[in-house]
């Protein structure tokens, strides 16, 4: 009798031991898969906020670029002073150095040094370039005008659209805080700030 009682205590007892080793086999696997799953969220994030920076620096570079190739054009037509077109481009010039980045833009006067700027050049190049009848006639020139006046339009557009996307990581990153760290070791904490921060 008692050996039947051990033996049956004995049977219970390991199916009780199998059944929590089940359990927490079933916990791990679901803690598994749930950071896996909360990283491929957070990679997807960070490739979309970069793809979305790099976009809208990349036209900035482009209107740029645009702007000193009709300086150039106007330094080979008599008609155009070259000394307001060498202040020009040593203003462009300037703009390249005063470009926001992704760090920097947490700080307002940043933006707002950088728009004032590309503002007064946009603004000046072209009314110079248009003020010619002659000079804009020519394709070349006209392309150029073109191609800043479409690039200038696309910034709100370019801004807002890496707004909802960093404000998604942002949402992400306090959702998810406690398993950041499991997610990405060199996570510092830092969210990323809004192009609307600095409208705002």
């Amino acid at each position: 009798m008692i050996k039947k009682a051990s033996y049956i205590a004995l049977i219970s007892s390991f199916t009780w031991l199998m059944a929590c080793n089940k359990q927490q086999a079933t916990q791990q696997k679901t803690t598994f898969t749930k950071i896996d799953s909360l990283t491929e969220t957070y990679l997807i994030l960070q490739d979309s906020l970069l793809h979305a920076w790099n976009v809208m620096a990349w036209d900035e570079k482009e209107k740029t670029k645009a702007m000193h190739g009709l300086i150039h054009m106007m330094h080979q037509k008599e008609e155009f002073d070259d000394q307001q077109l060498v202040t020009l481009e040593q203003r462009l010039d300037q703009l390249d150095r005063i470009r926001f980045t992704q760090k920097s833009l947490a700080n307002n006067y940043v933006i707002e040094e950088y728009d004032f700027a590309s503002n007064s050049l946009v603004s000046e190049i072209l009314s110079l370039a248009e003020a010619d009848p002659e000079f804009i006639k020519n394709m070349a020139a006209q392309k150029l005008v073109d191609k800043v006046k479409m690039s200038d339009q696309r910034v709100g557009e370019y801004r807002s659209q890496y707004d909802k996307i960093a404000s998604r990581y942002n949402a992400f990153l306090e959702k998810n805080n406690d398993y950041i760290k499991e997610i990405d070791k060199d996570y510092n904490g830092e969210k990323y700030a809004l192009f609307q921060m600095a409208y705002d």
